[in-house]
C-alpha cells in the first residue's frame, strides 16, 4: 500500500493545478485578446487547490468538507457573476492599462505578469484548506464562529454585487453614484464580504490545528491587502473622483471598507 503524501507534497500538487489552470486561461486570453479572463477563474484557482488537498490528504473530516463547501459556493458564484458581468464587454479597463504599459510583447509577458502571478497568489490564499483538511481535532465552537463569518461574507458579497448590477441595469442611473442598499454603508461591500470569507475559513483552520496552523493567516492577510491596497479599493478609486466628481461626496460620507453609519457633512 502506498504511503500517504506529505503535506508539502500535497501543497505542491495544489500549486501545480493552479499553474495548469492559469496557463490554460492564458492561452484562451491570447485567442480573445482579453487578459481580464483571469478574473473569471481567480476564485476557481483558489478552490481548485482546496479540492486537491481534500482529495489527497488522508482522513479528511467534517471540517475540511465544510470549508470546501463554503469556498466552493463562494468561488462558483463569483466566477459566474464576473463572467456574466463582463460578457461581451471586451478587456476590462485595468487590464488595458497594464497592456499599454508593457508593450511591446505583452502577449507573452502577460503569462508571468498576470497569470503566473495570479496562480501563486491563489495558491497562497488556499493555505487554510491545507491546514483545515489535515487538522485532527473535531468541530468546535470556533469552527461555528468561522462558518458564520464565512457564510455572512458570501451573502454580503452576493447581495452587494446584485444591488450594483440592478443599479447599473437601469438607464435612469447612468452617471449616478450607487449609494443605496449595502453601498450606503460601505463603498465596497463586495470586497468586505470577500474578506470575511477568508477570515472565517482561517478561523476554522485554526480551530482544527491550533496555533500550529496559525501560519495560514497569510491567506486572509494577503486577501485583505489585495482588496484594500492592490487590485481592489486603491486601484478602483485611484482616479474615479476625477472621472466622476459626484464620487467625492460619496467618499466623504461613506466608509471605504468596513460598514458603518453614514457620515454627516461638515457644516
Amino acid at each position: 500500500m502506498a504511503e500517504p503524501m506529505s503535506m508539502v507534497s500535497v501543497a505542491l500538487v495544489g500549486l501545480a493545478l493552479t499553474a495548469v489552470l492559469a496557463a490554460a486561461t492564458w492561452l484562451a486570453s491570447l485567442a480573445r485578446d482579453d487578459v481580464s479572463l483571469v478574473d473569471r477563474v481567480w476564485s476557481l484557482l483558489i478552490v481548485g487547490a482546496g479540492w486537491i488537498y481534500v482529495a489527497l490528504l488522508p482522513a479528511v473530516g467534517a471540517r475540511g468538507l465544510w470549508m470546501l463547501a463554503l469556498a466552493s459556493v463562494w468561488a462558483l458564484r463569483l466566477s459566474l457573476f464576473i463572467t456574466w458581468r463582463n460578457w461581451g464587454h471586451g478587456e476590462e479597463r485595468r487590464y488595458r492599462e497594464i497592456r499599454e504599459r508593457n508593450q511591446p510583447g505583452f502577449r507573452f509577458k502577460s503569462l508571468y505578469l498576470v497569470f503566473a502571478l495570479q496562480a501563486v497568489l491563489a495558491w497562497v490564499v488556499s493555505a487554510p484548506f491545507l491546514v483545515g483538511a489535515a487538522a485532527p481535532r473535531g468541530l468546535n465552537v470556533v469552527d461555528a464562529i468561522g462558518i458564520a463569518i464565512a457564510a455572512f461574507g458570501i451573502v454580503f458579497e452576493a447581495v452587494g454585487d446584485a444591488q450594483m448590477a440592478r443599479f447599473k441595469a437601469d438607464p435612469a442611473h447612468k452617471g449616478q453614484v450607487m449609494d443605496r442598499g449595502l453601498w450606503r454603508y460601505t463603498r465596497h461591500p463586495n470586497y468586505f464580504g470577500e474578506t470575511c470569507v477568508w477570515w472565517g475559513l482561517w478561523l476554522m483552520a485554526l480551530a482544527g490545528a491550533g496555533w500550529g496552523g496559525a501560519w495560514s493567516v497569510v491567506s486572509p492577510l494577503l486577501m485583505t491587502v489585495l482588496l484594500l491596497k492592490v487590485s481592489g479599493v486603491s486601484l478602483l478609486e485611484k482616479d474615479i473622483a476625477e472621472r466622476r466628481p459626484a464620487y467625492r461626496d460619496y467618499i466623504a460620507r461613506t466608509r471605504a471598507f468596513v460598514p458603518g453609519p453614514v457620515r454627516r457633512k461638515a457644516e
